[in-house]
């Protein structure tokens, strides 16, 4: 008996021990060159709303030196959450409370200028580990202890949770709400079986619901899909539920409506705004109907594995994807001999029908928002943070019931169920997955996938290939999130000049384009900027902007001239026009015993 419980503490003390390091694992890979890939438009406006700044605060209609972005980018103190949820509210699309917390967190740090893009991005870090710990929670009370250290290893070195917390955004604190959630679900299942009510799980799962509901609009998708999951289960068990069950449910249920009803008239401001716009198709056909299915399909091989077939040769994306497609095959062939060991097993089939029933309601919705909202979601793979710990608990319960007969061989052996319940060894398959998880995680982090939209680094460096010459950009807005965009490219060009000499190379500006191009075209002119020609002006215009749809010269303030109205005369360079996402062109602002005529036909 002394060496029965010996050999039981010593296999807790190992299983902890695991544990811990998985989670140390999962911090490294997370903080790891935390700071080294360029803010992008989301992140711009989350360090904009959580440095205390409003839309008001960015200089616009004027041409301004890159230094003044330091001033903009820099905490100010005095704020509280409901002024910073007032902002959220009215300049974006968003509930507060990450903001808030974000608010907080800089509040306390007050990182100087070299380290504040570390701060912003270590918060969502540190929930992404959270986040392990709770995976660990959720599949060991709805599988098994030995389940709770695959799921977390999994968590750990997924490259899309990775991603997902290496970014300065409110999805690793949903993702983290959303996966206790689920465990406190799974504990619900439980009392409902038993029919003896905890009164701290229900409420704690009412608590945890509320958080993400003012954390991120998706976690209404996911409340849903539970109730949808839960009430599944009932009818598919034809399980019994008592007049107090229902009554938990319901006060549980009118709880986080009461508690949610103060912001409801701010959801529905938010539906009808534009901001969202973006995810419906340009001029829709019938390819964007089929897109959504397989981009739905690469979203989900993106949470175990990612290539880098971003910007890479043809040969390297066919090879990568090749190979995607293979590790994929081969992974669904031995995750369904564990699935189907998995239902075999009676003691995890009420998680498993909850579980699946949780991920499969939350795709059927996602697909109703794409198909009858018009709102491609899949085009992006960072919303599946509503459901990836559901995929993530039962891909790991899944590899680890693999080992099942193994298991039954050991009981009747004798073998310690305790030690095989606690400490089980990887299997090939489940080395390879994990392996392959980590490797894709180095691959992120190094920005060689999920790489940032739009592309901030690469159109700073086409800005400044002339860096011997003065510098001035335009960008043209009509929203916030277009300023943002901008903000995000004059951040980047400003890590390619010396502090010492970027005021005097470089100016940038916002130029109004909600009535017309032409406004732009004559708003740039009334700008002051300090530079004699030769100047490269580029400028940013709407997607779907052409070389043949900008001016063929522009005008630009002269700071030589003692006339008012004298200006510097820009041609259209029809060799430099590009395009990432958004359009940008380069005009050549030259003395004039330098200029030429411009081409009749210019390049696209």
């Amino acid at each position: 008996m002394y060496l029965k419980n010996f050999s039981l503490r010593n296999s807790i003390v190992r299983h902890c021990a695991i544990l811990a390091a998985i989670i140390l694992i999962g911090l490294a890979l997370r903080f790891w060159q935390l700071d080294s890939k360029p803010l992008w438009l989301d992140e711009v406006l989350t360090a904009l709303f959580t440095m205390g700044r409003r839309y008001e605060d960015v200089p616009l209609n004027t041409f301004f030196s890159l230094t003044a972005l330091d001033r903009l980018f820099t905490f100010q103190p005095g704020a509280n959450c409901s002024q910073i949820a007032q902002t959220v509210a009215t300049e974006s699309v968003h509930p507060p409370l990450f903001f808030c917390l974000l608010y907080s967190w800089m509040d306390w740090l007050r990182p100087d200028a070299d380290h504040w893009v570390w701060a912003l991005r270590a918060l969502p870090a540190f929930f992404g580990v959270g986040t392990i710990a709770a995976l660990y929670c959720l599949n060991r009370f709805a599988f098994s202890p030995a389940a709770g250290l695959m799921g977390s290893a999994l968590m750990a070195v997924s490259p899309f949770a990775v991603y997902l917390s290496q970014e300065a955004r409110h999805y690793t604190l949903p993702m983290l709400l959303i996966t206790l959630a689920l465990t406190g679900l799974v504990q619900i299942q439980h009392d409902l079986s038993s029919s003896k009510l905890r009164p701290i799980v229900w409420l704690g799962w009412s608590i945890v619901n509320v958080i993400g509901l003012y954390t991120h609009y998706f976690c209404i998708l996911a409340l849903i899909a539970q109730l949808v999951a839960l009430l599944g289960w009932i009818i598919w068990r034809r399980q019994s539920i008592s007049r107090y069950g229902w009554g938990a449910i319901a006060f549980a249920l009118g709880g986080i409506t009461l508690s949610y009803l103060p912001w409801i008239p701010t959801l529905l401001n938010h539906v009808s705004r534009p901001e969202t716009d973006w995810l419906i198709p340009y001029k829709p056909d019938w390819r964007d109907r089929l897109e959504p299915l397989y981009q739905t399909l690469v979203n989900w091989v993106l949470m175990v594995i990612a290539i880098p077939v971003e910007n890479q040769p043809i040969s390297i994306m066919i090879l990568g994807a090749l190979g995607a497609i293979a590790f994929t095959l081969w992974l669904i062939w031995r995750v369904s001999i564990g699935f189907r060991h998995l239902w075999h097993d009676r003691s995890n089939r009420p998680s498993m029908v909850l579980l699946t029933g949780f991920t499969l309601c939350v795709v059927v919705q996602f697909f109703a928002i794409v198909y009858f909202l018009d709102k491609d979601i899949t085009v992006v793979p960072r919303y599946n943070f509503v459901y990836y710990p559901s995929v993530c608990a039962l891909l790991s319960a899944s590899l680890v019931q693999q080992g099942s007969h193994q298991r039954e061989q050991n009981r009747k052996t004798g073998s310690s169920i305790h030690h095989s319940a606690f400490i089980q060894p990887l299997t090939r398959t489940q080395t390879i997955v994990l392996l392959a998880g980590l490797s894709s995680s180095m691959i992120v982090i190094h920005g060689l996938a999920f790489q940032k939209s739009y592309y901030p680094d690469r159109v700073a460096q086409t800005l400044a290939f002339e860096p011997d010459k003065p510098l001035i950009t335009v960008v043209s807005y009509r929203s916030l999130q277009e300023v943002a965009l901008g903000l995000s490219f004059a951040l980047e060009l400003k890590k390619l000049y010396p502090s010492t000499t970027v005021d005097d190379r470089v100016r940038y500006g916002f130029v109004d384009r909600s009535s017309s191009y032409m406004k732009v075209w004559q708003g740039i002119p009334n700008l002051t900027q300090p530079f004699l020609p030769p100047i490269n002006l580029w400028i940013f215009a709407s997607p779907g902007m052409r070389t043949k749809d900008y001016a063929q010269r522009l005008k630009l303030f002269d700071p030589s001239s003692s006339k008012q109205r004298r200006r510097l005369s820009c041609d259209i360079d029809p060799d430099q026009f590009h395009r990432l996402g958004f359009p940008y062109q380069l005009f050549r602002c030259l003395p004039k015993n330098d200029r030429s005529k411009p081409s009749e036909s210019p390049k696209e």
